[in-house]
């Protein structure tokens, strides 16, 4: 399901109209590809194309291929397209055809890259060393519109600290309580009351993020009128979850991306235990030099798992900490100890929770094995 975020997207559509590229960073969940789905919607078929880079990413020549076989627009020349003659001569025919290409009525085009860093991918290819950084210029003095977006945030400042003024970077927002609202009804079918009530704990489980709110409102709507949002939340944490299986893939999906894999693991498990903590403390647990872990948690920073705030480190996503408590184990959690983290985690979001935690073992193992059509253990 598709979030929508007029708020977020007005001030994109803003952006455009101001003649700036508006590029929309955020982490795994947060909705960056929605948004960017929507906003090809919003301007219409033939004025944008959404793009995800890292899809199309393989080769020069594959990605130009590609890109050109799927989209819409055609370049203003009428001279017939040569075949690249290497890497190089195919990455400057992608940035010649995004500079050139015009609607059907010939008139301005927007192009919504996703994950527009993973170009790097070129790097590997002789003649393209810079190829982010050739990929900013060239879009910055382009008469194309462009919406950028990426889930490394700490990458794209670092690569647009020289950048021409055009680039406007937003941060893509938690979902507010009236866009949480919006969706819990188009999961339920409209019963204002409920969505208005169950809106604000979904939000404060989930941190605001759209892909786990979307993911716990699924879960309480298939529970009925008796819906409790901590015993979904543990039923979508089960071993087969569906949040289980979207914390793992940002998980992995980032460690890969960073340098370090097994170091890394290991600072993520010391803060799942107790964050926050400063360099001092990890390096201890850790029984490394601060040296080493600062590099480390340097490189954790760059993928965006742990912010540094007051000198100190902790998880940037509240429930991939919860996530690492429970599997980051050489063996599957039990239910009764998926119950006590979650409450344990929940306690704190949700004021109006009382000891002891109002999520029996029991009764979080009927949701997890809720029969067909739960709409909480499948696996898609």
């Amino acid at each position: 399901m598709i979030v929508e975020r007029p708020n977020l997207e007005r001030r994109v559509l803003a952006s455009l109209e101001a003649a700036r590229i508006p590029v929309l960073l955020g982490a795994c969940g947060t909705g960056r590809t929605s948004t960017l789905l929507r906003l090809a919607r919003l301007l219409g078929p033939d004025r944008a194309q959404y793009l995800d880079v890292a899809a199309a990413a393989t080769t020069p020549e594959r990605c130009l291929a590609s890109i050109g076989g799927v989209c819409r627009f055609r370049a203003r020349s009428s001279a017939p397209a040569a075949v690249p003659a290497s890497a190089r001569a195919a990455f400057d025919a992608l940035l010649t055809f995004f500079d050139q290409a015009a609607a059907p009525d010939g008139g301005p085009v927007t192009f919504l890259l996703d994950e527009f860093l993973d170009v790097r991918t070129f790097e590997n290819f002789p003649g393209l060393r810079h190829v982010q950084r050739e990929l900013v210029a060239r879009l910055a003095a382009s008469s194309a519109r462009f919406v950028l977006a990426s889930r490394f945030t700490e990458r794209v400042h670092r690569l647009l600290r020289d950048a021409p003024a055009t680039f406007e970077v937003i941060h893509v927002p938690s979902l507010d309580s009236e866009e949480a609202i919006a969706l819990a009804l188009a999961h339920d079918g409209g019963r204002r009351d409920w969505a208005a009530s169950i809106a604000p704990a979904v939000v404060a489980l989930t941190a605001g993020r759209a892909g786990y709110v979307n993911l716990l409102l699924d879960a309480l709507a298939s529970m009925g009128p008796a819906s409790d949002p901590v015993a979904a939340l543990a039923a979508l944490f089960a071993p087969e979850g569906r949040l289980t299986a979207r914390c793992r893939e940002s998980y992995e999906f980032r460690l890969h991306r960073a340098r370090g894999y097994g170091a890394l693991k290991a600072i993520l498990g010391v803060l799942a235990e107790d964050e926050p903590l400063n360099l001092t403390e990890i390096s201890h647990h850790l029984r490394r030099t601060p040296g080493s872990t600062k590099d480390y948690l340097s490189w954790l920073e760059d993928v965006d798992l742990v912010t540094f705030q007051g000198k100190r480190y902790a998880f940037e996503d509240p429930l991939l900490r919860l996530f690492v408590r429970l599997y980051a184990q050489p063996v599957p959690p039990s239910d009764d100890v998926i119950v006590r983290e979650v409450g344990m985690y929940a306690r704190p979001r949700l004021p109006s929770l009382r000891e002891p935690v109002p999520v029996a073992a029991s009764s979080a193992k009927e949701v997890m094995l809720e029969g067909h059509g739960s709409g909480i253990i499948e696996i898609d």
